[in-house]
């Protein structure tokens, strides 16, 4: 439980600069609308997977909220009765827990430095500010924005350490990085998450390791249900 917080506390957060300065408009504008979750209201599949566990979820927003999420897979297999039951319940006790900061809310905008553009892509990095008064991880890390100019777009977010630290007593994490790429809007549909990769290296209580990799990617997205006349 203790490297499943962690894991999800780096998923949502998502070296000193050389050139640091004020926002950018562009980036400013861009980041102003930005969501972390990328935009609200799609249905989709959600399939996580890890070393040691896969798990395929669906979101329907046209549902009643109590019945939004549901189990399709598990480990590469249809799920027990007592699988989605256990998956029920873990949704429940999921709707009473605080949502974590937004990364984006966390940047220093003093910090801001210029990476280059590469194929209409445009890098900033930033350094963070404590997301609250027990968040020992900020100092360590950096995020870095990648806007599709043409689109005004944030189409990648890396969230990375720059050095060992200790979120929590008796844990060290010796590299942290967090990858959220999202699809560009089009007269389609607007922006969407794509995928999230997690790499985590580090020990508990000096012996236990908290080696991790996981990846999440977003699938089979639907329109928002119409609204009720």
């Amino acid at each position: 439980m203790m490297l499943r917080s962690l894991l999800i506390a780096l998923c949502l957060l998502i070296a000193a600069p050389l050139h640091a300065g004020s926002v950018p408009s562009e980036l400013e504008k861009a980041l102003a609308s930005f969501q972390a979750e990328g935009t609200k209201g799609w249905g989709f599949t959600q399939s996580t997977r890890s070393a040691e566990r896969s798990l395929a979820e669906r979101f329907d927003p046209s549902k009643p909220e109590y019945a939004r999420w549901s189990l399709l897979q598990k480990n590469d297999r249809a799920p027990t009765e007592d699988e989605v039951k256990e998956y029920k319940d873990m949704l429940t006790r999921r709707t009473r827990g605080q949502t974590a900061p937004n990364v984006k809310d966390q940047i220093r905008p003093d910090t801001c430095e210029p990476l280059g553009v590469e194929n209409g892509r445009a890098r900033y990095r930033f350094q963070l500010k404590p997301g609250g008064d027990d968040d020992k991880s900020a100092e360590h890390m950096v995020v870095t924005f990648s806007l599709h100019e043409a689109t005004g777009t944030i189409e990648r977010v890396e969230l990375a350490s720059i050095q060992p630290f200790s979120p929590m007593f008796i844990v060290k994490i010796e590299e942290a990085r967090t990858v959220i790429t999202y699809t560009l809007p089009d007269e389609t549909r607007p922006t969407l998450l794509q995928e999230i990769t997690v790499r985590v290296r580090g020990r508990a209580m000096y012996f236990k390791s908290l080696d991790e990799d996981m990846t999440v990617t977003y699938s089979d997205y639907t329109p928002p249900p119409a609204k009720k006349p």
